[in-house]
């Protein structure tokens, strides 16, 4: 079984519409995927009307889920929420206000780019984000149209869109702890994504994700493209010595960045742990 559970879709900041994303899931080749787009459940109707199509009937299973936008002590993270109820009223509004913050933050990000004397407009980006979650993705892709940089990870520096980069603007995000509070409450599995992705800026200390643990974080996202060898060997001990679930996945963004879904997956005794932990919502598969 091959289980990938970390992907966006055009309804955030990949290429692939939920759809597409469901069908070249299956043509990958893998038994399980999850759609976790920023903030947003937005794609998962189209998502799970494309598992009853010719490519993905009986071959695939949809994980819902979400990558919420959080922050502690001034440093950015991302916490996967797999398997919660959407429509639960506290969640749902936190979800809301991230999502609500999106477009003032991308205008200002516009702005400051257009004082360092890039000419990217809001039209552009507004056109690249189309109907999706507009984020930093979003932006950078307009860089490269423009030739100001050769591709989307290039515009990640402090240089431009990194976190605490010249054109950086911090939007509303969640305390983790909170993010936590909240997923469980909402019956759903929470995973600390990407913790050792030093090249995205300052990460999470181990103490604070031990913290974590201990008020009721699920997991840590331990194969990912973002981690080396030896971050993973890390990653992986520190889960076993903190009893969290340790995942993997691709981080697939379509033709945005070079990763290719499947790239990293989870061991399916830990997915069906996930599945096992969560009261909110099931596994979705079309027969």
């Amino acid at each position: 079984m091959r289980v990938d559970l970390h992907t966006h879709s055009s309804a955030s900041d990949g290429t692939d519409s939920p759809a597409e994303l469901v069908r070249n899931a299956a043509a990958a080749g893998l038994d399980v995927v999850a759609l976790t787009d920023h903030d947003t459940v937005g794609g998962y109707a189209e998502a799970t009307a494309a598992l009853a199509g010719p490519e993905a009937a009986g071959r695939l299973t949809l994980v819902t889920g979400a990558e919420l936008s959080c922050r502690i002590d001034g440093i950015s993270m991302h916490m996967l929420a797999y398997l919660f109820d959407p429509a639960e009223p506290e969640l749902y509004r936190e979800r809301e206000l991230v999502r609500d913050d999106r477009v003032p933050r991308a205008r200002g990000m516009v702005a400051r780019l257009r004082e360092m004397g890039v000419p990217v407009t809001w039209e552009q980006v507004a056109r690249i984000a189309g109907d999706g979650s507009v984020g930093r993705p979003h932006i950078a892709t307009a860089m490269v149209e423009l030739g100001v940089v050769d591709s989307v990870s290039d515009a990640f520096t402090g240089e431009w869109l990194a976190n605490d980069g010249r054109a950086y603007v911090p939007k509303h995000e969640l305390d983790p702890f909170e993010a936590v509070r909240l997923v469980k409450g909402a019956g759903g599995v929470s995973v600390f994504a990407h913790p050792g992705a030093h090249k995205r800026g300052e990460t999470v200390p181990e103490s604070v994700i031990a913290e974590l643990a201990a008020a009721g974080l699920d997991g840590i996202e331990v194969d990912h493209v973002d981690h080396d060898d030896a971050t993973r060997a890390r990653l992986r001990a520190f889960a076993a010595a903190h009893d969290l679930l340790a995942t993997g996945s691709s981080d697939y963004h379509g033709d945005r960045k070079a990763v290719r879904l499947g790239d990293c997956v989870t061991d399916p005794e830990v997915y069906r742990e996930i599945a096992r932990r969560a009261t909110g919502a099931v596994p979705i598969s079309a027969v």
